[in-house]
């Protein structure tokens, strides 16, 4: 099922997400719901506050990448109760965009390496290292978790110059080809 898309604005954004219980629930309908809304989208990865649950889950799948970046690691999967241990590397920076900012991307800088620690949609626990591509992209979805959007790290000056974009984003302006919920009025 498509889910409708939370945009810039929604007090759901900005909350911490909490963690769930891996083993008594079946992620697996909310988690194929979340990937076919995140495809619907054009995304690459979608984080459960984006769908207006504040929990510590999100989806990603690195596939599109692959046409602009013939290196980039595949990965598709769901990340549950997540903790990214720790960010390390060069500085990467990369045109982000984000399902909840629609038609907003900007230059954002990462680290080009993480160590995350996260349960599988089947509760299976992992460990992993992850680079690039895919190691930004989760980054970017973990946030969401934080209760953070890629624009809390942009400059106070880049912030400024997109008030009204970011303004426009939370009254319903500006344009998608999904549907989204916008902040109550």
């Amino acid at each position: 099922m498509i889910l409708p898309i939370y945009v810039y604005g929604e007090p759901v954004l900005r909350k911490l997400a909490h963690e769930v219980d891996v083993e008594n629930t079946d992620w697996k309908p909310l988690v194929a719901d979340m990937f076919e809304t995140m495809y619907h989208a054009g995304g690459v990865g979608l984080a459960a506050p984006q769908i207006g649950k504040d929990i510590r889950l999100f989806v990603i799948d690195s596939e599109p990448f692959k046409e602009s970046f013939p290196d980039v690691r595949i990965f598709k999967g769901a990340f549950i109760n997540p903790v990214i241990t720790e960010e390390w590397g060069e500085d990467f920076v990369f045109g982000e965009g984000c399902l909840s900012l629609p038609n907003l991307n900007e230059d954002v800088v990462r680290k080009s390496n993480i160590h995350i620690e996260y349960y599988d949609v089947d509760g299976q626990f992992h460990e992993e290292d992850f680079d690039g591509l895919v190691a930004r992209v989760i980054q970017h979805e973990y946030d969401h978790l934080e209760g953070k959007v890629f624009v809390d790290h942009l400059s106070g000056i880049k912030k400024m110059v997109l008030k009204r974009a970011l303004n426009d984003i939370a009254t319903g302006k500006s344009r998608t080809s999904y549907k989204t919920v916008h902040p109550k009025k």
